[in-house]
């Protein structure tokens, strides 16, 4: 099991961009004003050999325990506590600050053990913060550059022994496995592995429509940072997560206002980094509140999610202070299938996060998208299924020209596609391939999924048809030189 890393510091030491440089790849926001990152976002880090975990942290203020930075302040404190060891970052170009000396002796008392770094340690001007580092007591200041990779090898090195100590520390307290050989030579071990690749869901919607409180209820602790101020999220956190047997990956995004609103450089960020987890989903859960339902910008993101080909859960939040249950609840189905008919059949739920009432309901309707999503349909059925709906419907016959559907197929799953092979597949409209995709989610039982449908035509089956006709060598020699004599 590879050891955790937490990387701490005051905001805008450089913690977010050391914790790219480490997983190799952009996934924590960064700007140079501070305070970007407000949640904990872990990753798979890769220095050398070395393989571990990184956490990324909300920079340590000192605040009141009540406000946006005390909350973020304990959420950084827990990462303290879950990781094996702590890199202490500040920033070498500002010198040791009281904040930093602070915030040493906290991690001094609470951490198990702490590395210090002094970060923006490129040239000269940075050589008077780095000896002002070693008077904070934690040993020799680790010299980086995370913005250009320098001083990753003096990381390593010091990383190195405790990743060996750690492994023998795992080593003696991994249990013994009951492992035991079938009769047809396969291997079992005496627990269930986790899946390789987990479930991957998405939660979606307006600032403040409670998505971080129901991950938080989902996983049972405070991973995520809540409150009732709008736009806390920043950044697409993704936490895995064993739901009751289900492995599954999720991530929290930010909220997603009008686009004519979002002036904001970072938010435009953040707005950015969410679209990239609704592309990287195969579930995605549109949250909306229950006070305020499918307003316009509820209707894009859910547009959006299946525009994208992902396979959507509707979520109705905030559902403990709802009074007229069963009206409201009449009231939401019918505004839903008038309002999103693209997503006839999808499933849609009521939860409240604060509460926990109707999780098990989220999870069964995640699973049933999951399934309908990945659903395929043998080709014979497909066939002996198309010929009743143009039975029942012909295709029409647009300037008196009779169009046939020869044959159809499903091309490909996540979501389901099919292709439908036709004469004079411009001449269908769109009313008619409406129908037959109507007809796919109820007659094979694939409510609310995308389904792509595709016409097209067989084409020319003799392939020297349109090909230009050549003369023979011989027979062009003939008409130039005339007949050869005898």
């Amino acid at each position: 099991m590879p050891f955790t890393l937490a990387i701490v510091g005051r905001p805008n030491v450089g913690k977010s961009t050391l914790f790219n440089r480490l997983v190799g790849k952009r996934l924590a926001l960064v700007d140079d004003q501070p305070g970007v990152t407000r949640d904990l976002r872990e990753g798979e880090a890769r220095l050398g050999d070395l393989r571990f975990t990184v956490i990324d942290t909300a920079g340590l203020e000192e605040a009141d325990d009540a406000s946006l930075q005390g909350r973020m302040r304990r959420l950084t404190e827990r990462a303290v506590d879950m990781a094996d060891i702590c890199l202490f970052v500040i920033d070498a170009r500002a010198g040791v600050t009281p904040a930093d000396e602070v915030f040493a002796d906290i991690l001094r008392k609470r951490a198990g053990h702490v590395l210090l770094a002094a970060n923006k340690a490129e040239g000269t001007a940075a050589d008077a913060g780095v000896y002002e580092a070693y008077g904070l007591g934690l040993g020799e200041p680790i010299r980086l550059s995370a913005e250009h990779g320098e001083g990753l090898n003096d990381l390593y090195a010091h990383l190195m022994p405790v990743a060996d100590a750690h492994e023998a520390r795992a080593a003696e307290a991994a249990p013994v496995l009951d492992v035991t050989v079938d009769e047809d030579g396969e291997t079992a071990i005496g627990h269930a592995p986790t899946p390789d690749r987990p479930l991957q869901v998405a939660v979606v919607g307006r600032p403040n429509a409670g998505k971080s409180t129901l991950i938080n209820r989902i996983v049972g602790e405070e991973r995520l940072l809540t409150g009732p101020e709008a736009g806390i999220t920043r950044d697409a956190i993704s936490l895995r997560w064993d739901w009751e047997g289900l492995p599954l990956r999720i991530f929290d995004t930010a909220g997603m206002r009008k686009k004519a609103r979002v002036q904001d450089k970072l938010e435009k960020l953040s707005v950015g980094d969410g679209l990239r987890a609704v592309r990287f989903a195969e579930v995605v859960v549109v949250l909306l509140d229950a006070a305020i339902p499918f307003e316009q910008q509820d209707l894009r993101i859910a547009d959006l999610a299946e525009r994208e080909g992902r396979a959507v859960v509707l979520a109705v939040n905030k559902w403990d202070v709802e009074t007229d249950r069963q009206g409201k609840l009449r009231d939401l189905r019918e505004a839903f299938e008038r309002l999103l008919p693209q997503l006839r059949g999808a499933p849609m739920v009521t939860v409240s996060a604060k509460t926990g009432r109707g999780l098990d309901r989220l999870r069964a309707a995640i699973l049933k998208a999951h399934d309908v999503w990945n659903r395929r349909i043998s080709t014979a059925r497909l066939n002996r299924w198309l010929a009743g709906m143009i039975e029942a419907h012909p295709p029409p016959a647009p300037g008196g020209r009779r169009i046939k559907l020869r044959y159809m197929t499903q091309v490909k799953t996540r979501p389901p596609g099919f292709v439908v092979m036709c004469s004079h597949p411009d001449k269908i409209q769109q009313s008619y391939t409406r129908y037959l995709v109507n007809g796919l989610r109820d007659d094979f039982d694939m409510p609310g999924t995308p389904i792509r449908l595709t016409m097209r035509g067989q084409g020319d089956r003799n392939p020297y048809k349109n090909r230009k006709k050549s003369t023979p060598s011989r027979l062009r020699k003939h008409m130039r030189d005339g007949p050869a004599q005898k």
